[in-house]
């Protein structure tokens, strides 16, 4: 696959948050500058993502959450092998392509951005059963139906949370459409954790976490990847068993929606 003339920034980029950091992309022609979270734009250049985020930036995530979650449901006696997975954020198929690479019963990707489903198709067709591209907070009852139809018992969502890119509401929603008994597994950057952070995801994740729907089995803080100066970015990998739907009068109580 072709080699991208990737050119980071000077060091004084330091106070930009991960969404608002940015590289150019330097051709024979012109320079073009893209935010990291342009991922429409980045998914059209066969290649681009991988060389940034994984060869660059050496991001580990989706190896981390399958490993989180296989490690999780050997110690719960289960069989990985029977699960079926909602890749929720499937993004270009990297997680996707993990979690085919140690066997599961069935794969769905779902993604709000053509681009990724497109991206997938060239770079890793096959990876997916079935690819959904869909706004979650839009869903209608037919959209619905046809998602259950595939009778997922399991939810992956990785390097898609928080930021803007997944809509609370819409993260209930992908959960809400996987078995009332089932695993969820995904990550975040530590500092949603913390309550000074208010944003509707952090706030979220922190009510459904010690609250009745969900079940911690596994937390285990890591290297997500380094950034542009090349300082650790942690994260934490969580593993959790869904134990109801969550309720929109829920998310009203704990104003959330």
């Amino acid at each position: 696959m072709k080699r991208h003339n990737i050119q980071l920034p000077p060091t004084d980029t330091d106070c930009l948050d991960q969404d608002k950091a940015y590289f150019n992309l330097v051709t024979e022609n012109e320079k073009v500058k893209f935010r990291f979270h342009d991922y429409n734009k980045i998914y059209s250049i066969p290649g681009l993502y991988e060389q940034l985020f994984y060869d660059r930036l050496k991001c580990n995530s989706p190896k981390k959450v399958t490993e989180a979650l296989r490690y999780t449901i050997d110690q719960n006696k289960e069989h990985f092998s029977e699960l079926k997975v909602l890749d929720f954020g499937a993004g270009n198929g990297m997680m996707g392509e993990e979690l085919k690479k140690v066997g599961i019963a069935r794969l769905v990707g779902a993604d709000i951005l053509q681009e990724a489903k497109d991206a997938t198709e060239r770079d890793r067709p096959g990876t997916y059963d079935e690819y959904f591209v869909k706004d979650f907070t839009r869903l209608s009852g037919v959209d619905k139906e046809e998602i259950r139809s595939w009778n997922l018992n399991s939810l992956t969502t990785v390097a898609a949370l928080g930021f803007g890119d997944i809509p609370p509401l819409a993260f209930v929603e992908a959960l809400n459409l996987i078995h009332h008994e089932g695993w969820v597994a995904f990550n975040i950057k530590e500092t949603f954790f913390y309550t000074s952070d208010n944003s509707g995801f952090s706030k979220l994740i922190r009510e459904l976490i010690f609250s009745e729907y969900l079940n911690i089995n596994h937390l285990e803080r890591y290297r997500h990847r380094i950034s542009i100066q090349g300082k650790p970015l942690f994260y934490f990998s969580v593993v959790c068993w869904k134990r109801a739907d969550i309720s929109l009068k829920f998310l009203k109580k704990k104003g959330i929606m």
